[in-house]
């Protein structure tokens, strides 16, 4: 969220949006809720709430897990989140937490 308490957009984001928005939006483009060219730039958070909660009763039913989705979801997930690593990787993101110690 900008200063205006608005979404940059999940291209802008840092590293591709590899958050929690991020992934709030490209599960929203697993279940169809958004078009994959849709990347909320200008949302509010009250905006990415409500999708939030659109996406919450979409996985309600597969127990929130990519490995109870019907085959065709559970594709379109992997393809989706695959080009959002490859993507961040590209942007120097890496998976691994740093080590505060």
């Amino acid at each position: 969220m900008s200063a205006n308490r608005t979404y940059v957009g999940l291209d802008k984001d840092e590293f591709g949006g590899m958050n929690p928005t991020g992934n709030i939006i490209r599960d929203a483009w697993v279940f169809g809720l958004l078009p994959e060219s849709e990347t909320c730039e200008g949302w509010s958070l009250d905006r990415i709430q409500a999708l939030y909660d659109r996406v919450c009763e979409a996985w309600a039913p597969y127990g929130h897990m990519v490995s109870k989705l019907p085959e065709p979801l559970r594709e379109r997930h992997q393809a989706i989140y695959d080009a959002a690593i490859k993507r961040a990787r590209a942007m120097g993101w890496s998976s691994e937490m740093p080590d505060d110690d």
